[in-house]
């Protein structure tokens, strides 16, 4: 596999001008290491939990515990109408104290909590966690990922994500959206999190089963971060992650590009599926020429030769216009 690129002195304007037109993830090396929470953990997993617990709330998430068996791997059980592991509420005190006592088990329990919203759960960590590179007008979603040696399988986020890692080291494994069929994707509508992932162990790979994921790994990027480092994840682009020591601890921030209201392009391709997969081919065929030309202009602006008040659902894009199709979709749905 390949290195991450490395970027170094990034400011905002460097970050908006050469990273992000990229479309491909980066190394921020030491881009949030003057943190007040990486100078915690620094000092030790004790001052590291001192510390979030000081700037948390009581407010109960979901976290995933596993048994030791499964080797930190959270994922589906053998019938796929289950997980390999159980979820249950807790807060950020009563997680730290659990992870602090797995602490030097050869055989520790997984325990993991991922896209921990601050401003609920931790709102004292939000004034110590700036980010210079951006936007602070930006819409943000802004999450903690808290665990012990975990893993979590390739899928792909629908914002851009900065990963600031706070404790603990992280692998990054990288695909290019264009992998999708050699990464053999589980249900998209029975996630994990969210998400489709992937069903590969990417530690133990069985290329018998999986013969395509050796395609996949000739263009795989990984990088391992060390608390104080960033990673610039572009939008869609498959992502595996591995949490190395016995805690860790990472901040995300994401964000979506264009103007709001910023809907999930997931749900199209929900009905898309059940309306255009089974039908005969060449009529299938038929609607690719629609959607290329419709909804990703293949040939240009579909409605120039139209005048703006006649351009309908393909005008330019508005609360109003949202609105409308929204409801146009409600009812049709409904018959």
């Amino acid at each position: 596999m390949q290195p991450v690129a490395e970027f170094h002195d990034v400011n905002r304007e460097r970050f908006d001008t050469m990273v992000v037109p990229r479309g491909r993830p980066a190394v921020l090396r030491g881009l949030v290491a003057d943190w007040p929470a990486v100078q915690a953990a620094r000092q030790g997993y004790e001052a590291l939990a001192d510390y979030l617990r000081g700037v948390a709330s009581e407010e109960p998430f979901e976290a995933w515990f596993g048994a030791p068996e499964i080797g930190g791997r959270f994922g589906y059980n053998e019938a796929f109408d289950g997980y390999n592991h159980e979820r249950r509420l807790a807060t950020v005190g009563q997680l730290l104290d659990l992870l602090m006592r797995q602490r030097g088990h050869d055989a520790p329990y997984s325990m993991y909590a991922g896209g921990i919203p601050i401003r609920k759960h931790l709102p004292g960590l939000m004034p110590d966690i700036g980010v210079p590179l951006l936007d602070k007008s930006r819409e943000t979603l802004i999450s903690l990922w808290l665990g012990n040696r975990t893993r979590v399988a390739p899928h792909w986020d629908l914002p851009q994500n900065l990963a600031c890692v706070i404790a603990g080291r992280r692998r990054f494994t990288l695909f290019p959206t264009e992998q999708l069929k050699n990464l053999y994707v589980g249900p998209l509508d029975f996630t994990l999190a969210g998400q489709p992932t992937s069903l590969v162990d990417l530690d133990n790979p069985d290329f018998e089963r999986h013969p395509r994921f050796r395609e996949a790994l000739q263009v795989a990027e990984t990088v391992e971060l060390a608390p104080g480092d960033a990673l610039y994840l572009p939008s869609l682009w498959w992502h595996a992650v591995s949490s190395l020591d016995e805690i860790g601890a990472m901040v995300n921030f994401w964000w979506r590009a264009g103007d709001p209201p910023h809907l999930s392009p997931r749900n199209a391709l929900y009905h898309a599926v059940i309306t255009l997969k089974d039908l005969p081919p060449k009529e299938r065929e038929r609607w690719r020429i629609f959607f290329n030309h419709y909804v990703f202009g293949d040939d240009g602006d579909p409605v120039e030769h139209l005048p703006e008040q006649a351009r309908g659902i393909l005008g330019r894009r508005t609360p109003e216009l949202v609105a409308r199709v929204k409801a146009l979709l409600v009812q049709a749905l409904s018959r």
